[in-house]
């Protein structure tokens, strides 16, 4: 927390940072591939309070969970949710999420797409970037613990270990 002083009125206030916790595929305290895009791991971090990046797929329209292939059929209100990040694994998610979000105002899915990019921008402006990349001043940093990285200058953590972040 940073303490600052308004030029208006004098009075003094504090500025807390609030960082973006994203669990990575449901994983909370560490990876569990067995269980990573299934929907209910999905709903039990985001009912802990965490943001979730999501593996989704398109296939004929339908869209479905899955790191490798496509796996769990979801449906557009459970991934219309703020607190998830759809990460497109195939160019038919793209496309598919781009058309729900144009043609139903109510829906605003958040999604992007990347692979080995440095960075990625996403639907809503975020900065995702590559875990080899950090720091860069308001991105999302993924997976971190694998070097270590300064989270200082970051808006948010993307992680296996997302519940290790609490109090950066």
């Amino acid at each position: 927390q940073t303490k600052y002083c308004s030029p208006f009125s004098g009075r003094s206030f504090i500025y807390i940072k609030i960082m973006i916790l994203i669990s990575h595929r449901g994983n909370i305290n560490g990876p569990k591939p067995h269980l990573e895009n299934d929907p209910r791991y999905i709903f039990d971090a985001l009912s802990k309070g965490y943001n979730v990046e999501v593996d989704i797929w398109g296939v004929d329209n339908d869209l479905y969970f899955g790191h490798d292939k496509p796996q769990y059929k979801v449906h557009v209100p459970f991934i219309s949710d703020d607190r998830i990040w759809c990460h497109c694994k195939n160019i038919d998610a793209m496309i598919t999420i781009k058309e729900i979000n144009r043609k139903f105002g109510a829906y605003n899915i958040h999604y992007f797409w990347h692979q080995e990019d440095d960075i990625t921008l996403t639907s809503q402006g975020h900065i995702w970037a590559h875990s080899n990349k950090q720091p860069i001043k308001n991105s999302i940093a993924v997976l971190p613990e694998i070097h270590q990285d300064d989270l200082s200058v970051c808006k948010g953590i993307c992680s296996d270990y997302i519940i290790n972040y609490h109090n950066e």
